[in-house]
């Protein structure tokens, strides 16, 4: 059952957001919190590579990973690739981003895994993994019979879509979690850094509801490569 839209349009709002959402992600990091870096004697630059790749290369990419799908006007086997692989970059740069925050709490001397941002955190990365591999298998190589195909599918879209939205509410949570560590540390409640994360956090959700809603959109006109909307 797909809604009366078409997949192409919604993507648009997709993609604005995306760079909106990267824009703003990249302000704070780099003009607010001073930069990025893997090695620095200044902790706080290892750490803003997290936001940065979990956003940027994990939300957004994933995100156009799932739109692709739904979305352009190809023939099925050129997307099943595109989707494949920019999954793929996703989960690899999610695993660099949440690295990234273990590296910063080991060379602080801050424990890890003590919140439940970084308890979901660890679960969505890993559900995501497994998601990639069984698509992989099922969908692309070696490939299962089409009865398996057929009857995964469904499952298949149902879960990438609970792992996704489990994915942008613990990114929530992390916004809310590091703005609350700053704020306990004197930054202003009301100043224009705690709007910039505040507004980061809204354009990530506002992100993963338009990635939801093009999955439930028409896809391009169907010819035989294509697939029914589920």
């Amino acid at each position: 059952m797909a809604l009366a839209l078409k997949a192409l349009h919604t993507s648009f709002a997709v993609h604005f957001l995306a760079v909106v959402g990267a824009i703003l992600v990249l302000i704070w990091c780099i003009s607010f919190r001073g930069g990025l870096a893997w090695d620095s004697s200044n902790k706080n630059l290892i750490f803003n590579l997290h936001p940065v790749l979990m956003f940027i290369g994990f939300i957004i990419i994933g995100g156009e990973a799932i739109v692709s799908y739904k979305s352009l006007p190809l023939k099925k086997p050129e997307k099943k690739l595109i989707h494949l692989v920019l999954h793929a970059i996703a989960l690899i740069l999610g695993i660099i981003g949440i690295y990234t925050a273990f590296k910063f709490h080991n060379e602080s001397n801050i424990a890890n895994l003590y919140s439940l941002h970084s308890w979901l955190g660890i679960g969505v990365i890993v559900l995501y993994g497994i998601q990639w591999v069984y698509g992989f298998l099922v969908f692309f190589f070696p490939g299962g019979t089409p009865t398996i195909r057929s009857e995964s599918l469904p499952w298949h879209v149902l879960f990438g879509t609970f792992v996704y939205i489990l994915a942008i509410a613990t990114a929530a949570l992390g916004y809310l979690e590091k703005l609350t560590f700053l704020e306990n540390s004197g930054l202003e409640k009301y100043g224009s850094e705690a709007f910039l994360v505040n507004f980061t956090a809204i354009v990530t959700v506002l992100y993963g509801t338009f990635v939801i809603l093009t999955t439930l959109c028409q896809s391009p006109a169907e010819d035989e490569y294509s697939y029914s909307a589920i």
